[in-house]
């Protein structure tokens, strides 16, 4: 049973005060008011920058890329496709005298290669197991020697092109005379390059072989 107060006097008054939470409301619900803590004051943060993976990529670092014993290993490697494939310079050779004045310190080093036909293949294997899988070398000494090796094994071609096609006159002669000089020139051209580079302590990269020889050096 209510009383209602009807005095003009009493002016409605605004209720803000909150229920406990064991008093129910009139609506059977609890009124549970909650105020969160305010939250400290920080400074203005810079947003990070996104990281990003680092990539590191192999370059040759010029005249200071090796010392003195690995750029002499290097350059006497390359010599070994070229004595291999001196054959093919025969025509060069006879027509060119100053290519001949050229090769001819090398005659006595030509001449003990050339002396055991087993000699290229004894090399092949001590290049590649000595030196190109041994870890205790550079990896300059070692790409370059594979690079001398990859080049070697390319002279397998016009070789089996001389035996399997072996004209003696006409056109046929014409275009053996103009593979091997090509293949010559090809070697000498290396040798130079190669070889020079490497006392430089530059790392040459032959067309061809380069490619190969980088998949094959860890």
């Amino acid at each position: 049973m209510g009383f209602f107060l009807s005095s003009p006097n009493l002016q409605p008054m605004a209720m803000s005060v909150p229920l406990p939470l064991s008093s129910p409301s009139s609506f059977g619900h609890q009124a549970i008011f909650w105020s969160p803590a305010p939250l400290p004051l920080r400074p203005h943060a810079r947003p990070s920058k996104l990281s990003r993976p680092l990539l590191f990529r192999a370059q040759s670092k010029g005249s200071n890329s090796a010392d003195a014993p690995d750029r002499i290993i290097s350059a006497v490697c390359y010599f070994y496709p070229f004595f291999d494939g001196i054959q093919y310079g025969k025509y060069v050779v006879t027509q060119f005298s100053p290519i001949a004045a050229l090769i001819q310190p090398l005659l006595p080093a030509i001449k003990a290669f050339k002396s055991f036909p087993f000699n290229g293949f004894l090399v092949f294997l001590t290049l590649y197991f000595v030196v190109v899988r041994n870890p205790n070398f550079s990896r300059y000494v070692r790409f370059n020697t594979m690079q001398a090796i990859v080049l070697d094994v390319l002279l397998i071609f016009p070789d089996l092109l001389e035996r399997s096609f072996n004209p003696r006159e006409g056109v046929g002669l014409d275009l053996m005379m103009s593979l091997d000089s090509t293949v010559f020139l090809y070697l000498l051209v290396c040798l130079i390059y190669g070889s020079s580079s490497c006392l430089l302590g530059q790392v040459p990269r032959l067309p061809l072989v380069a490619e190969a020889a980088d998949r094959q050096v860890l």
